[in-house]
């Protein structure tokens, strides 16, 4: 139950996350996310009916640059959650409440092969192409933990997840895959003191987007991730996630370059692990 509160590292999906961009352009975006669901458990542990609702209040820039003649990024996502987990344990209810930071990320990405370097005009007057690019995703122990507590907010350890994404354009339509893989520190401070390791999540995901114009458009949405046993003080558990999830995306422009996103997505099947329905209001300005 330990990830439970700490964001789901690969249950993300992020539409048009290798799509070009021109460079000189800064973004700020404000986001609020509810997540919210049940969490299966290693039947051999005495924990059953756990259900979470978190919401989360996200803040976060990033801006586009040139490097080597392609077009790169860089951005910082900080996170405050308030979350409320409930669960039976020796068949006696139990309920934790949790408020504060969780764990700050930071992404950079690169393009690979297409996307070169253009300004706004430049970029506005060429012929979109194929784009193969890579990312790192780091996730920073920035959260509030305390050793002695099983929920927290944040995970006391380093995460990072390498990625590479393809973005491939047809007309108004566009379809992007990537596929990565989560890393995890040892978390040295588990239950006081002891030694927690994860073996890494492997992800896939896929996005389908139709566009109507610039900045309005709608994108279908599926994930698939596999991986993250974890070995406490040498002991490894029965804990192997497998899930797959599926959600839908909209982007509306609204007055100058701001824009509004909303989406959804839902678990399609969970082995063990976080089986969350996820809703997301996010506001973007450009400039």
């Amino acid at each position: 139950m330990a990830f439970i509160c700490a964001p789901a590292l690969a249950q993300e999906m992020e539409p048009r996350a290798y799509s070009p961009a021109p460079v000189g352009m800064n973004f700020v975006g404000l986001s609020w996310q509810n997540v919210s669901g049940g969490v299966t458990t290693d039947p051999t542990l005495p924990i059953t009916d756990v259900d979470a609702d978190i919401d989360y209040a996200l803040a976060g820039i990033s801006r586009t640059f040139a490097f080597a003649g392609r077009a790169a990024s860089v951005g910082l996502v900080v996170p405050y959650a308030w979350a409320d987990v409930s669960g039976e344990v020796f068949e006696a209810s139990r309920s934790v409440s949790r408020r504060g930071l969780a764990d700050a990320r930071l992404r950079l990405a690169w393009n690979l092969i297409g996307g070169p370097a253009l300004d706004r005009a430049e970029f506005a007057a060429r012929t979109p192409a194929t784009t193969l690019g890579a990312s790192l995703t780091v996730s920073t122990p920035t959260g509030e933990y305390d050793g002695d507590k099983l929920i927290n907010l944040g995970t006391n350890r380093w995460a990072f997840r390498p990625e590479v994404g393809l973005y491939h354009p047809l007309g108004p339509w566009s379809v992007e895959i990537s596929a990565g893989v989560w890393l995890f520190t040892d978390n040295d401070d588990f239950l006081g003191g002891r030694r927690r390791e994860q073996d890494p999540i492997t992800t896939v995901q896929g996005h389908v987007s139709y566009t109507v114009r610039p900045r309005l458009w709608v994108a279908v949405d599926g994930t698939w991730y596999r991986g993250g046993d974890t070995t406490v003080e040498g002991v490894r558990n029965e804990d192997l996630q497998k899930t797959s999830r599926v959600g839908v995306t909209l982007s509306v422009p609204l007055v100058g370059e701001q824009s509004l996103k909303i989406a959804w997505s839902d678990g399609t099947a969970t082995r063990i692990g976080a089986d969350f329905t996820t809703w997301t209001v996010a506001w973007q300005n450009a400039w």
